[in-house]
């Protein structure tokens, strides 16, 4: 496709493409980003940006337009709420005038790392910044023949500047995330989070990849050195990047992926990970990260004169961001796939310190614990989250996930059945007793936990039952204190830690309530008591 063939391609969707710039690379994108006073270029090399009031995603912003040809697969409701096409159009229209003119930034890029699912997608964006987020975080092609080839499938507009009209517009705030899968279009305005860009092309692959009967997934893999693939399941602040950034084990991606008929492959060219308290000790590779040039530090906090950073500083938001291309962490994997699935892991973050920091789970058990997706929302990860909170999440994903939720579980448990896959719960929360009280997990030990169930190694030992969670915990795990695999004897006060699991068992089953009508007897038997 030529260069005059994409501004075709920019005003068939209403763009004046007069003063658009075409896939810079990293270095005109920081030139660009640094004359537009959108950022600063610390001491040893990353950008510096901030976002603004918008620290975190909007997910009560985000709109699909109701449409024939989507409406039936759409699981609508609170995640997924209606907008008439006719008020999508208005506000593009609006949208489209308030860009005529405009500089603005275009990467070609595309999602999904096997050939075979790869999705085309153009980001068209307002910041200069935005345009250096979503060339890390999509997925580049090295040859100039297939470049030249790139017909986008899916396009997505940023323009933090442009607002909605509440009065006028049928939206929640001036913030508005607009999913349109007929016009294969995505509208972003009135947030300078760049996360959205990202989550808006995670939706898309979660709505498109079940048509052709392959599982999205909330999840980071990683590849053990004889080849076996393990998935982390969960939300985030949760650890899939931190615990998948394993040194020893090679990365194929730390948030999306795509399970198919011929393994497991990464939607993402980059990470985008969480910064905040960072450190070289406990988690070398995404802190090397920080001293590159071409990372994108989100709201990190540094010194105006020295230019040095400070990851420690939560001055404004816990959600301080990076971003940088996979190749940034060393054993990454260049072609972003793996084969099936050895180990599945399911992260949690327990708010409430009661659950086993590791647990095997049985297919049923882990068709429970995917339909729940308990976790803790941290901090800073949405507006308006100030300490972590206790929340399920469908699938370690709700606010991204398009289709009913038994349509993911129902993908998931198939390909866990036909490559006998393992599957582990792991609590990266707290222990000792609840958020404000206990501590957090140690990551040492966590650590130690999932390279023992990765390993093999907890094939053999003994387990116990725990009565009020319905789990298998392992008695004895190398590296880890048997005291700390059972959380009533981290918890001064027994009697509290009863009444706490109690609590939480019974919010198990009040959430599970939702899948009574869908889960099957042995899976709505497999949650706790």
């Amino acid at each position: 496709m030529s260069h005059g063939d994409r501004k075709v391609g920019l005003g068939a969707i209403g763009i004046d493409a007069s003063r658009a710039h075409w896939n810079l690379g990293v270095a005109a994108l920081y030139e660009e980003a640094v004359r537009r006073h959108e950022g600063a270029i610390a001491a040893e090399g990353p950008l510096i940006c901030s976002t603004g009031q918008h620290t975190g995603r909007s997910p009560n912003d985000k709109f699909i337009v109701r449409e024939s040809s989507s409406e039936k697969h759409v699981a609508w409701g609170k995640v997924n709420r209606p907008i008439d096409a006719a008020a999508f159009d208005a506000l593009k229209a609006r949208m489209m005038a308030y860009l005529r003119g405009k500089e603005l930034y275009v990467q070609d890029c595309w999602a999904g790392a096997d050939h075979s699912y790869r999705l085309p997608i153009r980001i068209v964006t307002e910041r200069a910044w935005h345009s250096l987020f979503a060339r890390h975080m999509f997925i580049e092609e090295q040859s100039a023949a297939a470049r030249a080839q790139h017909a986008p499938e899916f396009t997505v507009i940023d323009a933090p500047s442009f607002t909605a009209r509440p009065s006028v517009d049928p939206t929640n705030s001036e913030v508005f995330i607009l999913l349109n899968f007929a016009q294969r279009l995505v509208l972003i305005g009135g947030t300078n989070y760049a996360g959205e860009i990202k989550k808006s092309i995670f939706t898309v692959m979660n709505y498109l990849l079940p048509l052709r009967d392959v599982m999205p997934m909330h999840c980071s893999a990683n590849i053990g050195p004889d080849g076996d693939v393990a998935l982390f399941f969960g939300l985030s602040g949760t650890g899939k990047t931190t615990l998948s950034s394993d040194p020893a084990r090679r990365l194929i991606g730390d948030d999306e992926h795509g399970w198919s008929s011929g393994g497991v492959f990464n939607f993402e060219g980059g990470c985008y990970a969480k910064m905040i308290r960072l450190s070289a000790e406990a988690e070398p590779q995404i802190y090397a990260t920080t001293k590159r040039f071409g990372t994108v530090l989100e709201n990190v906090a540094y010194d105006p004169e020295t230019r040095a950073i400070d990851l420690n500083d939560d001055m404004l938001t816990e959600n301080t961001r990076g971003a940088y291309p996979l190749e940034f962490i060393d054993n990454a994997i260049p072609e972003g796939r793996g084969g099936h699935p050895k180990n599945v892991i399911m992260l949690t973050a327990d708010a409430f310190g009661v659950l086993p920091p590791i647990a095997r789970l049985s297919p049923a058990a882990a068709m429970y614990h995917f339909l729940s997706g308990y976790t803790a929302k941290v901090a800073g990860t949405e507006r308006g989250v100030t300490e972590p909170k206790a929340t399920f999440s469908t699938c370690f994903g709700a606010p991204f996930m398009v289709w009913e939720p038994n349509v993911y579980a129902k993908l998931l448990g198939e390909r866990i059945e036909k490559h006998q896959a393992k599957v582990w719960l792991v609590n990266t929360g707290w222990t000792g007793g609840p958020h404000g009280v206990g501590s957090r997990m140690k990551i040492a030990h966590t650590r130690a936990m999932i390279t023992a169930a990765l390993s093999g190694q907890l094939d053999h030992v003994k387990y116990r039952h725990d009565a009020v969670f319905n789990l298998e915990v392992p008695e004895t795990v190398p590296g880890v204190p048997s005291d700390a695999l059972n959380p009533r004897q981290t918890w001064k006060d027994h009697a509290a830690y009863d009444a706490q699991a109690k609590k939480l068992a019974t919010m198990f089953a009040d959430n599970f309530k939702t899948f009574d009508s869908t889960a099957s007897a042995e899976v709505k038997g497999a949650g706790p008591r």
